[in-house]
């Protein structure tokens, strides 16, 4: 379910191990539709048709952890879903999500739930400013927040978010962003990749570097037994990202996402086994793949916007490793594709 690149990398990992992917997706212009055996085209809450997709797969898997959950409840009958449903719920709202990681010993950001423009300046004084104003639901790559400074007046972030429940989270002092990725198999075994170095730009995820600095690797063992502790609750299967911040303090947890993740494409060059073939390794009952690197040292870069019309310089260097979604319309913001480069 869902036609973006995630879907059409996962569907490319399922059709070397001969499996031949249906893709659901509300867009009719699906990158993962062209790469795919078949495709409906429908809406997520269409029951009718989201059942006969349901009835022609032996196994149902997402790209997009905002699908709504009310109507696959009424599939589930039809064909196992992996990830799980609870898994999909929870991490759909920030709320749930903070206080699942929280009661499995996680620490995060200080924050606070605005229901509506008065809660807004009692959280801000729960939290103290500089916070980031989220909306609960939907929302990624930097969309659906407003950063507050001090003396902000906070009606121009109430209106930026457009009035919807939100939390506020304080600002955390951090080293290094980070995440955990991990896939876990029917049988409950879990394997982990290698920990990548994450660096932002505008709130969108624009290098990942693996193997991470010694400030990173230091917090990974504490990061990578939350997240365990997190999927063999919700009985988990494929592949789960949770990302942190590195403090002084230990490892914060900032949110997760039940699927693959863009901190892991560099493992389709940089690792034994990739991310995509691996969740669907999972979700079909068979043995986990390696997860080792398959260099000393791996680098992803993202291609935002026009940065993806450099793929003929990019090219050019004969190390590098080009992913073109396959997006007709370039958007400041939007991920084009991404570069993959391994050292040895």
């Amino acid at each position: 379910m869902g036609g973006g690149q995630l879907g059409r990398m996962l569907s490319v990992a399922a059709a070397q191990l001969g499996y031949r992917c249906h893709i659901y997706a509300p867009n009719g212009n699906s990158v993962a539709a062209e790469v795919a055996a078949e495709f409906t085209c429908a809406q997520d809450d269409d029951i009718a048709a989201l059942t006969r997709f349901a009835e022609s797969c032996d196994v149902i898997t997402f790209e997009f952890e905002n699908v709504p959950v009310g109507p696959l409840h009424q599939i589930e009958a039809c064909a196992p879903l992996h990830p799980p449903i609870a898994a999909l719920d929870i991490a759909q709202n920030r709320i749930a999500e903070k206080n699942f990681a929280r009661d499995h010993g996680g620490t995060t950001a200080p924050f606070a739930e605005v229901r509506d423009r008065a809660g807004l300046d009692k959280a801000v004084a729960e939290t103290g400013a500089p916070a980031i104003l989220k909306t609960i639901r939907m929302g990624y790559d930097g969309k659906g927040q407003s950063r507050i400074q001090p003396g902000d007046e906070l009606d121009q972030h109430w209106d930026a978010v457009g009035h919807q429940p939100c939390v506020a989270e304080g600002f955390v002092t951090f080293s290094h962003e980070f995440s955990v990725i991990l896939v876990r198999a029917q049988d409950g075994e879990i394997r982990f990749w290698d920990t990548p170095h994450n660096m932002h730009d505008d709130g969108i995820l624009a290098v990942s570097v693996a193997p991470a600095p010694e400030a990173i690797l230091t917090q990974q063992d504490a990061a990578r037994e939350l997240a365990a502790k997190m999927a063999e609750t919700m009985n988990y299967v494929g592949v789960l990202t949770c990302e942190f911040f590195a403090t002084v303090d230990g490892p914060v947890f900032n949110e997760m996402a039940p699927r693959v993740h863009n901190s892991g494409h560099w493992t389709i060059e940089g690792a034994i086994t990739s991310q995509f073939e691996n969740h669907i390794r999972a979700i079909c009952g068979l043995p986990l793949g390696d997860t080792g690197l398959a260099a000393k040292r791996v680098e992803m870069h993202n291609l935002i916007g026009v940065q993806a019309d450099d793929w003929q310089a990019l090219l050019g260097d004969g190390a590098n490793h080009l992913h073109l979604y396959g997006k007709g319309e370039c958007r400041p913001g939007r991920k084009m594709g991404h570069v993959t480069k391994l050292y040895f």
